[in-house]
């Protein structure tokens, strides 16, 4: 078969998508499909960085398009970027050959509704990859607003790319009812979570050591949150209580990652002169072992509205090195259900947001109980949420017709 992939990021970028992207790209190839990917030449978290405009990557060829790139400073910049890549995108896939199958995710937000035309009008399958779901991600963050002319028209493409899906692969049971209450049926959607990058991440003691002593971290209790910096995921409550924790206590709270929140947490720490705390920018994933492992403890952000509208990916990795895990968030959503399926297996901890006491009680019992703490992931962890346990499903939809039921047994 021939696949065409549609997303903003893929190798050698560092954003969760691309990785997932990438490696769903290298197995179909395996598989002996031919695999093209569209995709941006600027780096996702750095607009000045450039990749190569086309190349061939382990039998994968990738077409990237340029776009602006004015990067996240104000939500016009953005949308500038989002709207010029679509639109390259456009001039570029249409003097494509025809594909047996179109994939598109979500980012930039609504490139699916150009995957989804250019699979109708060249009557190719159409396969909808939800990272996020917009534009309600973007009314329940506050970019948008509700019934505008603007939020009916995103939301008019939204329901063309669900109408013309062969199958949506939503990531947890809380997008697929999202989904469903659009008047999608139930059964042309499958529930498959991202998976944990468990052939390249897991726990490194020797990346560990190497990255506290980059860092200053030597000796220290490191509470850490790396990925994405965003509304969907605020870190006010966290952040009030580094603000609380008095230097010299032997506690460092670092900060890895980029997105749209990424500038104003780094200025607040540099501002206040919080010197124990630490920004630092995404990792590769061949140091992701290394960074990750570095911590004591990861913590784990979801926004009260953002329940089925975007998903955790954090969560797998960490998982994945054992690391226990603060949850600051509602209940219930995904995150509370994995780590309540894990409860006696697992060390955990949870708080609503605004709960700064509880989240600083948390930090003191994990640091108490660190000494007696081992690296162990779970059985369960490896069997639910590794890579060889989710690929070949997602393949399996990918490879189908869309006739015959394929909702695999979904996951918590």
């Amino acid at each position: 078969m021939k696949f065409l992939l549609l997303n903003q990021t893929f190798h050698p970028d560092v954003a969760s998508t691309a990785q997932h992207l990438s490696e769903l790209a290298l197995r179909l190839a395996e598989r002996g499909h031919e695999v093209t990917v569209v995709t941006s030449r600027r780096a996702y978290d750095d607009p000045e960085r450039r990749f190569p405009k086309e190349e061939t990557w382990r039998g994968i060829r990738i077409i990237r398009v340029g776009s602006t790139g004015f990067g996240k400073g104000a939500k016009w910049k953005r949308a500038a970027d989002f709207a010029s890549f679509i639109l390259r995108c456009f001039l570029r896939v249409v003097f494509l050959p025809r594909q047996d199958a179109v994939v598109a995710l979500t980012s930039p937000p609504l490139i699916s509704f150009l995957g989804a035309w250019l699979a109708k009008v060249r009557g190719s399958r159409f396969f909808y990859w939800v990272m996020d779901f917009n534009p309600d991600e973007a009314i329940a963050a506050g970019w948008l607003r509700p019934g505008s002319l603007v939020t009916r028209g995103l939301d008019g493409m939204s329901r063309f790319s669900l109408r013309q899906a062969t199958r949506i692969i939503a990531l947890d049971r809380f997008m697929r009812d999202r989904i469903v209450a659009k008047g999608i049926l139930p059964e042309r959607v499958v529930v498959l979570p991202p998976w944990s990058h468990d052939g390249e991440v897991k726990y490194d003691l020797v990346g560990r050591e190497r990255f506290r002593k980059a860092h200053g971290l030597d000796g220290k209790f490191v509470v850490m949150y790396s990925g994405n910096h965003s509304p969907c995921h605020p870190l006010d409550s966290l952040m009030a209580v580094a603000e609380r924790w008095k230097e010299g206590e032997g506690v460092v709270f670092c900060f890895v990652g980029g997105g749209s929140e990424f500038k104003r947490v780094k200025k607040w720490a540099e501002q206040g002169g919080h010197k124990h705390v630490v920004c630092l920018p995404y990792q590769p994933l061949d140091q992701l072992s290394g960074s990750l492992s570095a911590a004591e403890l990861q913590v784990v952000v979801m926004g009260d509205p953002f329940v089925g509208l975007v998903h955790p990916c954090k969560i797998y990795n960490i998982l994945s090195i054992g690391a226990p895990v603060l949850y600051v968030g509602p209940n219930p959503s995904h995150l509370s259900e994995i780590l309540a399926a894990l409860d006696g297996e697992y060390v955990s901890r949870s708080a609503a947001h605004g709960k700064v006491e509880k989240i600083a009680a948390a930090i003191r019992e994990v640091r108490q109980q660190s000494g007696n703490l081992n690296r162990e992931v779970p059985t369960q962890v490896r069997s639910l949420f590794s890579k060889e346990a989710i690929l070949p499903k997602l393949v399996r939809v990918l490879e189908s017709d869309g006739s015959q039921p394929l909702v695999p047994k979904e996951v918590p």
